[in-house]
């Protein structure tokens, strides 16, 4: 659910059914000072301010203009001169006010579109091994998409279509591909349409391609393949928890006094490629 309303706040109501975020601020676009993503989101969260307040001086020029034709609407002749001669002015402050409106929209498209293309971008070490999901899927020769279920991010796409109201969707403007979410929240970590796409190609999603992909967009379901891939992740990451803790308490309690021969406990659900 959309949390703003279009004929109100269409900058933020643009960034959330783009992004499929539930909350329009930079913190929620991106999670720390890292650079460049952090301009980025800097850059979405002005434009979409801005398109709100052109919109709203559209809405009061529009108003202004109503104002001056409502005598005229309501048959009161003698006002139509005076009327006219007002609106001969009101007119163009309308009209500039349309065309700023307009770019202020195009610059919002622009900068959601470039922090997207950020956001999906592939990290030079995320090529370096074929990193998975769940210990029970197995290894494939090095992907170009590798990237996009490296570390967690299959597991996190999978937690949120099991808890449901995932959808794949395509925005009307360049076609772009992005995930919304009914049951997001501001803290919850970003899924990619790409890390979707993967899963649906390796059987572990289900995309229903009946429904509209634009409106509502095509709803994402967990495959047989899938459930048991979510099972083996949980799995993992309660074991690596489990040793982590284990860990955390013979080292405190002096059990092991020798830092080396602490074991070093994995946090990523990943395995390394086969070679």
């Amino acid at each position: 659910m959309n949390p703003y309303d279009a004929d109100t706040h269409p900058g933020p109501y643009l960034v959330v059914e783009v992004l499929g975020v539930g909350d329009v601020s930079v913190h929620a676009l991106a999670h720390g000072p890292e650079e460049p993503l952090h301009q980025a989101a800097t850059r979405v969260i002005e434009a979409a301010a801005a398109l709100d307040e052109r919109h709203e001086s559209v809405l009061n020029a529009v108003q202004c203009a109503q104002r001056l034709l409502e005598g005229t609407g309501r048959g009161e002749v003698g006002r139509a001169q005076v009327s006219y001669a007002l609106l001969r002015t009101a007119l163009p402050d309308l009209g500039d006010g349309l065309a700023q409106q307009d770019r202020a929209y195009s610059q919002l498209v622009e900068s959601l579109s470039a922090y997207r293309r950020l956001l999906s971008s592939p990290e030079p070490a995320q090529h370096t091994s074929n990193k998975k999901y769940g210990q029970g899927q197995k290894t494939r020769p090095h992907r170009d998409d590798d990237w996009a279920v490296a570390g967690e991010r299959g597991l996190v796409a999978l937690e949120a279509v099991a808890a449901g109201g995932v959808r794949f969707r395509r925005n009307a403007i360049g076609e772009d591909p992005y995930i919304s979410r009914e049951k997001a929240q501001w803290q919850d970590p970003a899924i990619f349409p790409q890390t979707v796409q993967r899963l649906v190609a390796d059987g572990l999603l289900h995309q229903d391609i009946t429904e509209n992909v634009y409106r509502p967009g095509q709803l994402l379901s967990l495959t047989a393949q899938g459930e048991a891939a979510l099972r083996d992740g949980r799995a993992t990451t309660s074991r690596v928890s489990a040793a982590l803790g284990r860990t955390t308490t013979r080292t405190t309690s002096g059990a092991l006094s020798d830092p080396a021969a602490v074991p070093v406990a994995r946090t990523s659900l990943a395995t390394p490629r086969s070679r």
